[in-house]
Formats: structure tokens, sequence, C-alpha cells
């Protein structure tokens, strides 16, 4: 898909998922490589094979499962995507979106995002856990950006508030966690 996903596209795959798992999340979490082990933590789970999705974009990375899942985790309704796409796979900014943009229709409004990062301090070894605090988005240095089209306004301003991009309230509870956990 070239075109950013219409409303209408991304809101009709949201009712596609209801039908298929009958639960309304409130929390969404993007898995990255290697965290598929998360998605086994929920409860009352319903799997829908991204295959089964309208326009969705499947993942070719290995370790990248390919469903959404919904279920019961920590007193939560989660989706959770078991795996994403990649924009090195060949998909475009808009079919990178969809996903997001239908989380949004099912009324998720946290979202939590996990992924494999390189990380500039010496003293990080392949596999530590980091929490990503701010980006250069290089990408959008080179005019794609998943914002290209008409503006939406149900899913908020046309150019967002980058300055709050990641959550302090959420940042500052994981670090409250990891501290607790050493």
């Amino acid at each position: 898909m070239d075109h950013p996903p219409s409303r209408a596209l991304y809101q009709a795959i949201a009712a596609l998922i209801r039908e298929h798992v009958g639960a309304r999340p409130d929390v969404g979490v993007i898995l990255g490589s290697g965290l598929g082990v998360v998605a086994e933590r929920l409860e009352q789970a319903t799997a829908v094979p991204y295959r089964d999705l309208p326009h969705w974009p499947v993942s070719t990375v290995e370790g990248h499962h390919g469903e959404l899942i919904v279920g019961r985790w920590a007193g939560h309704t989660v989706a959770i995507l078991n795996g994403r796409a990649h924009y090195y796979e060949g998909y475009s900014m808009a079919d990178l979106a969809l996903p997001v943009r239908v989380l949004r229709a099912l009324g998720i409004a946290r979202l939590i995002v996990t992924n494999a990062a390189g990380g500039l301090e010496p003293g990080y070894r392949v596999g530590d856990i980091m929490l990503i605090t701010d980006h250069i988005n290089l990408v959008g240095m080179a005019g794609l950006s998943p914002l290209r089209g008409a503006n939406d306004p149900f899913l908020g301003p046309r150019f967002p508030d980058m300055s709050r991009a990641y959550d302090r309230e959420l940042a500052n509870l994981a670090r409250r966690v990891a501290r607790e956990k050493k």
C-alpha cells in the first residue's frame, strides 16, 4: 500500500479483530526480536494470525511469529503484536503504520514497543535491556513518514509533540521495577 490506510480500512480490521477475540484491549504491546515468550504470559488468550487480517504487513524476519494475541495480563486486557514488519523488508511507511492505527481503533491509548536496538554505551552487551528515552529519526530525515497523507484527527494531531514521545510515567515505572528485580 503506497497511500496511507483510510480510517474505514483500519476500523474494519479492528472490527474483524473484535469478532475473533471479543475483548476490548486497553494496552498494546509490540514485541520485537526474541520476545515472543512474553505473549505466553497472557491468560484467556485468543490469537489471530496476521495473514487473516486484510492488508496487514507480515514479517519475514525469523522469530517474528506474525500474530495478534489478545488476553489478560496483570489486570489489563492486552493486545500483543507478536512480531512486526520492518521498512527494510520492502514495506512502505503506510504499511507499517497500519497495525498501530488498528490498535488505536481498538481503543488502545497506551502502547509499549519493544525492539532490538544498538547503543553507543561501551558497557552495554548483547542482550542487555535498556530503556529508550529518545531517538533520532534518520528515516524521517529522508522524507519517509507514516504521517504522510491526509490527517485523521481520530489518531491525534498531524505533528505530535515529540518532546514527550516516550511516556515519562511509564519510563519511571520501568526503572522502579528494574531496581526491584536486581
